[in-house]
This record gives structure tokens, sequence and C-alpha cells, in this order.
């Protein structure tokens, strides 16, 4: 912790719920930025994954927690201690950063955290998540989502497909690109294609308009308590449908148009009220198309354009929320 530049009034306790400590990428994960931020404050920090969690007919969470340190920006993230079994109400904020599906792993993960004592702040609100998955979510702002269809049937999303002429088909519960197709008008693999998804995933399947606009790109804003913290425009390849950064994406620079100021703020009463304080959306044009509420990303690259210290930003506003509890 050499590099610390800003000590915390309080230094928290924070545990991270992630996949294993090998996935964390220095280059690309948010998780990431959160701890080196964290860190740079004196904060002591701590990683589990959903396995690690506990609970005995006491109802009291307990949970295997492994204490972690970044050397220095860009360096590894490392155990830098022995994993403990510990009392959930041993820490101060929890970070809620395993990554979707949104399955049944995903869902007793959130039962389990909800045991969590009322002094700890959860980033998110654990029954938020539960409540809200990323691409049923919008549906609550019918005036901000482009046309959509949620069904298993063929014959409805036949018929949405005819009657919009172009359309994106997508697992509903999948994320990072997984599953997506842009059918054409009249194309001859529409049968196979939703015969394929359809076995692939026992879950609907989401139909969307075509929007022309994603060759300019899929724009992450990140919204925290509400409030648009940063954005990224993530552009696909040419040879591409998918804009997500892992599969050939660009991310470039991007500024937030009086429609996208529009969305955050029609957004903002309800993530406030549910306990969403860490919220990545995605904007094609000018709709809404998702919501992500489980581990939002794209806070390495939107620092990276824009120089600003967006991690310090977020446990500002955390610390405090943190001492209003």
């Amino acid at each position: 912790m050499h590099y610390i530049r800003f000590m915390a009034s309080k230094p928290l306790r924070i545990l991270a719920l992630i996949e294993p400590l090998s996935t964390i990428s220095p280059k690309t994960d948010t998780t990431y930025a959160l701890y080196v931020a964290a860190q740079k404050r004196g904060h002591a920090l701590f990683i589990a994954t959903p396995e690690d969690l506990r609970v005995r007919e006491t109802g009291a969470l307990r949970i295997l927690a492994t204490p972690v340190s970044i050397a220095a920006p860009g360096a590894p993230m490392l155990a830098s201690g022995a994993a403990l079994v510990q009392a959930g109400d041993a820490f101060d904020v929890v970070l809620i950063r395993h990554d979707p599906p949104y399955n049944m792993r995903y869902l007793t993960a959130t039962y389990l955290l909800e045991l969590l004592p009322p002094k700890t702040l959860v980033l998110n609100n654990p029954k938020a998540i539960r409540d809200c998955p990323e691409k049923l979510l919008p549906l609550r702002f019918p005036g901000l989502l482009p046309p959509t269809l949620i069904s298993r049937s063929k014959e409805a999303i036949e018929a949405f497909w005819h009657e919009q002429g172009k359309m994106v088909l997508k697992p509903l519960y999948s994320c990072g690109g997984d599953g997506v197709v842009v059918l054409e008008p009249n194309d001859p693999n529409f049968t196979s294609i939703v015969e394929l998804l359809s076995r692939s995933y026992p879950e609907p399947l989401i139909a969307q308009r075509y929007l022309p606009e994603i060759r300019q790109g899929d724009k992450r804003i990140l919204l925290l308590d509400g409030e648009p913290i940063g954005a990224v425009a993530r552009v696909p390849a040419a040879d591409e449908v998918r804009a997500n950064l892992h599969v050939g994406g660009t991310a470039t620079a991007t500024e937030l148009t009086p429609r996208d100021r529009e969305i955050c703020s029609t957004l903002k009463p309800f993530l406030q009220e549910h306990g969403l304080l860490f919220v990545g959306i995605d904007v094609i044009g000018s709709y809404l198309t998702e919501i992500n509420v489980t581990s939002p990303t794209g806070l390495q690259e939107i620092t990276a354009l824009t120089g600003r210290d967006i991690g310090g930003d977020i446990w500002t506003t955390l610390e405090a929320k943190h001492r209003q509890i």
C-alpha cells in the first residue's frame, strides 16, 4: 500500500463477491479498478466466491473470506493472507461482483446475502438484483426501449420478425453477447436459429428491432445513486454484430446526449428506491436496451478515456452512504 494518496476518515472492511481471483484482469476488470481506488483510501480488502457463503439454523451468514492487496496499479490482485471464515457482519461494504448469467447460483447468493445485517452496505441490494433482471427491467419504462418481444413461441417471434423487418434475437438471461444473432428479412435460417436457441436456453428469448445506430456504438453509461458518472461507446468490429469489448468491440470516447440524460433522470427514482446504487445502462441511438444491475462493467475504459478518478468518486459516495446507515 505504498501508493496510498488519500486516507478515508474511517477505514472500511470491504468484501467483493467475485469469481476465482485468477479471473480478475488488472487491465479490464471493474472490480479491480474499484479495489485499487479503495486501497488508495486505506480500506481493507477481502474477496470470496458464492461458494464461500454459508449459514446455519441461526440465520447468521458466515463467509470464507480471503484478504487481498494490490502492490501497485496494474499489478495483479493477490491474496495477502489465509482465507478465514468470518461473520457477515465483520464487513462494512459488500460488493456483489460475481459474473452472470442470472441463474440459480446467482439467485441463491442473493438470498444468502439478504441475511447480512442492516449496518452492512451491499451493492446492489440483493432483493433488487433478484427482482430486476437486466433485460426485463427496461420493460418498467416502456417509453424508453425499442420494439421488443419476450417469448418462447416460434410463431410469436416470427410475427414480430416480419413486423420489424430486421431484428436481434438473444437469450433472456445470458450476458456478454452470448447467443446474440441478427436476422435479416426473409433469412432462411430463421427456424433453425430459433430451434437452436430454444434448445440451448430453457427461458424465453428476447427479440428487439435491429437498431442501425449500433454501428456508431452501444453506449454504456455508469450510474451511481441514479446519477451518470461516465460513459463509453462500444463500437462493433466491421464483421461483427456485437459491440461487447471481449468479442472485438472498440471502446471510444462519447458524451451524454439530452436523450441519454432524459433516460438517466427517468430511471433515477426507481434505482434509488430499490437500492440499486451502481448500475450500467446500455443505450443504442435513442433507446435503452439493458439495465445492468448485477455486476456492471466499463469503469476502466471510461477512466482511460477521460482521465477522471471515477473509482475515487465512487468511494467518496459509498463512504458517505455507509456513514448514514
